[in-house]
């Protein structure tokens, strides 16, 4: 049946195209002054019946090509050939209108072949966008969907604030403080655990590292409890960019994507979201939030733990792990002594307070 159908087309292609040239042929060749060849039906005919026997060679191939597109078509995955097929589209639109725009032009070279060439070549390119970035349009379409059906009773600004997407890193599932943020209900909205993710942390569970492995198991742990104990919603992005190798850079063009927020306790992580606009929340500044204000002035009991980098240092931990560095202080390690603080830093790494010994200070 195939082969039929060509056989016809190639009929009907050799009927125009013999009214179009075979005029010139007969030109060239001094018959032109033959009646009954000029006319417009006997050049079809002419036209046709060459094409059809030429057929009779060309037409194995032609079904040979057809039917392999046909199994490479079948074989693909939906997704590919609807993306494919979308892209294709939009630069077979865009290059007619380019061409739209350049037949206004007195140039026939431009008219003629200009057009020919921004069809296949926007065509192409249409094609290759489609079909490559249809993992990151089939997610974005997904989870969107999915979002704005569940909150489509609520009002506009509660919807955009309740629909907001949180997207976990590695670091601050490990962490494990991320759970009794979500048991608290400080954290709102969707949270969304990317693939890679979890596939950085069975890599982490699997590490021959005692310390690794533990830290991985434990992050796995944090998970669990998150989607089956905890009244939040969790899902998981399948998704990947296989163009990317970082983890975190990953993460970033994922919240840009979803227009996300990302979660993370990652200092480095966290300066990259903000030099590329991606908003992000750091668990570290919400512990320093809620930590005990300590004032320039104010007296402390610590135990001199260690000495510190700088000569006649030492070292104190307040009970929340902030560290304070006492001037002068390297005498007393092992004992608890009175101190002042006199300067506290803080940053998105964590705390550090500046003190130095209170009996000094009354010798002085």
């Amino acid at each position: 049946m195939l082969k039929r159908i060509v056989q016809i087309f190639f009929f009907f292609v050799g009927g125009t195209l013999g009214v179009l040239f075979i005029p010139e042929l007969l030109f060239l060749l001094n018959l032109d002054d033959v009646p009954f060849l000029m006319t417009p039906y006997t050049l079809a005919i002419l036209g046709a019946i060459l094409f059809y026997i030429t057929s009779f060679w060309l037409v194995d191939y032609v079904v040979n090509w057809i039917k392999f597109i046909e199994e490479k078509l079948v074989k693909a995955p939906v997704t590919d050939v609807l993306f494919g097929s979308l892209g294709l589209i939009f630069g077979l639109i865009i290059a007619y209108l380019i061409g739209i725009s350049l037949s206004e032009l007195p140039y026939p070279i431009i008219n003629n072949i200009v057009p020919i060439f921004l069809t296949i070549i926007l065509g192409y390119l249409g094609f290759q966008i489609g079909y490559k970035k249809r993992d990151e349009l089939l997610n974005l379409f997904s989870i969107t969907a999915r979002i704005s059906k569940k909150k489509a009773s609520q009002e506009e600004e509660e919807n955009v604030e309740k629909k907001s997407l949180k997207i976990l890193d590695t670091s601050v599932i490990i962490d494990g403080r991320i759970a009794d943020i979500c048991q608290t209900g400080f954290l709102e909205g969707t949270i969304i655990i990317p693939q890679f993710v979890l596939e950085e942390l069975q890599h982490i569970a699997d590490s021959s590292d005692v310390l690794k492995r533990n830290r991985g198991r434990r992050g796995l742990d944090i998970l669990n409890k998150i989607q089956k104990e905890l009244d939040i919603q969790v899902e998981i992005w399948e998704g990947d960019f296989e163009d990317i190798q970082e983890v975190d850079s990953k993460l970033v063009k994922l919240a840009k994507i979803i227009q996300g927020v990302v979660v993370t306790n990652d200092f480095n992580l966290n300066k990259v979201c903000e030099l590329q606009n991606v908003s992000v929340l750091n668990i570290n500044d919400l512990a320093n939030a809620v930590k005990p204000i300590v004032l320039p002035g104010e007296e402390l009991n610590v135990q001199v733990i260690k000495d510190g980098k700088e000569h006649n240092q030492g070292v104190a931990y307040l009970d929340d792990g902030t560290m304070i560095v006492v001037e002068d202080g390297r005498d007393y390690i092992g004992k608890n002594i009175d101190i002042l603080v006199t300067s506290v830093l803080q940053t998105s790494a964590g705390r550090m307070i500046f003190a130095k010994p209170k009996l000094l200070e009354k010798a002085l």
